[in-house]
């Protein structure tokens, strides 16, 4: 019979690694499991590697993201009847955030799709839901007629997204030249926001995209796994003298919270719609029938029955954290998806799902903390505004 210390040492084993891991390592990351993963959680501490991605700029590994690549001349066809946002707003070159969900309308995963040709396009995925999300696209695609390729790349690419509002300083140096497919830019500074570029690399080729998820300027890099692991030390060296610093999931956690975007597993689930988590500007009823939509429109029209709020704590307390009750007038009115301490605004902050008619702005609530009601107040998305350089 296993100790409880030999199931911890086989469970380690167990954990994939990115190509990335001993970076990781050499710069004494404290690394977790994540969805199955060891990743670095932190290299010297969340709050100071959040404040350079809020002041300068940070370098996180994502390499863990999946990666599923849809062409043919029904892909276009496949893509709209299962994803929620319109994919023929995209053009060579462009990307969109959207949502995978069921017939109920639950949330499979969310996801941002690119365009990089005609009739070819790249979903970049969560990490936690690759199985699921590629078992999904294949079930539906086994129903679809037209002419479809779909294939699970995820094992074929590394990336890194590198944030902060003194990224554009600094990477036409680490990405230097004009893009040779997707979108045709002159410099990778030249891509607007959503927008994907194919660039030489030494002796690779990168896509480059101006998006990310800690409501910063930044790009995310997508490459071979020699090609990113040379970017990540590339980047590292160039962005030293602009503030950049290697940052963990921590402050990736931080950042996006208190921009208030959505975490599979904490604000979305198979349990909850698009429409309840406050994200049907990425829904369009009016492209057709597509997985979800009789539900998603009954509920645009008559109402979900929780809605997603984001708070703020006005008094000093320790964190709110996933899973705390959230009182209103006494009684129990919800739940916490995400909370942590905001770095940025030193309190606590948090989002969580509550019943409609309690998720005006300014409505009073309490959130139970270790057994303690403490002061907090809804408050309008996002809870904190990066400054726009």
């Amino acid at each position: 019979m296993q100790t409880t210390d030999e199931k911890s040492v086989v469970k380690k084993m167990m954990l994939k690694r990115t190509a990335l891991f001993s970076a990781h390592q050499k710069l004494g990351a404290k690394l977790i499991d994540f969805g199955g993963w060891e990743m670095p959680v932190q290299y010297s501490s969340i709050t100071d590697e959040h404040l350079a991605v809020r002041n300068a700029a940070g370098i996180f590994d994502i390499s863990h993201m999946g990666e599923v690549t849809v062409s043919g001349a029904g892909a276009a066809e496949f893509l709209n009847r299962t994803l929620t946002n319109d994919i023929r707003k995209l053009a060579p070159g462009l990307g969109q955030y959207t949502l995978m969900c069921h017939e109920r309308g639950g949330v499979i995963d969310d996801l941002y799709a690119y365009q990089l040709s005609a009739g070819v396009y790249l979903l970049v995925v969560n990490a936690s839901r690759v199985p699921d999300d590629v078992a999904w696209l294949q079930a539906q695609a086994a129903k679809f007629s037209g002419d479809l390729r779909l294939t699970d790349a995820s094992h074929n690419y590394s990336a890194v997204a590198v944030q902060g509002p003194r990224v554009k300083e600094f990477i036409s140096a680490i990405i230097p030249g004009a893009s040779i497919s997707a979108k045709r830019v002159n410099a990778v500074t030249d891509l607007k926001k959503n927008e994907i570029g194919g660039f030489h690399f030494e002796n690779h080729c990168v896509l480059a995209s101006r998006t990310g998820y800690t409501g910063e300027d930044g790009f995310e890099i997508v490459g071979e796994d020699e090609a990113i692991r040379r970017v990540w030390n590339q980047s590292l060296e160039i962005g030293r003298p602009f503030g950049l610093k290697p940052c963990g999931l921590g402050a990736r956690d931080t950042l996006r919270t208190e921009v208030c975007y959505p975490l599979y597993g904490h604000e979305l689930d198979e349990q909850t719609t698009p429409i309840e988590a406050g994200l049907g500007f990425f829904v369009a009823l009016d492209k057709g029938d597509f997985n979800g939509r009789a539900v998603l429109a009954e509920q645009k029209s008559a109402g979900a029955k929780k809605k997603l709020v984001a708070f703020k704590m006005t008094e000093k307390s320790a964190p709110p954290r996933p899973q705390y009750l959230i009182w209103v007038n006494g009684a129990s009115a919800g739940i916490v998806t995400s909370g942590t301490q905001s770095p940025s605004l030193n309190l606590g902050i948090g989002m969580g799902y509550v019943p409609p008619d309690l998720a005006k702005p300014e409505t009073m609530i309490e959130i139970e903390i270790r057994g303690k009601r403490s002061p907090a107040v809804i408050v309008p998305k996002p809870i904190f505004k990066p400054a726009k350089g």
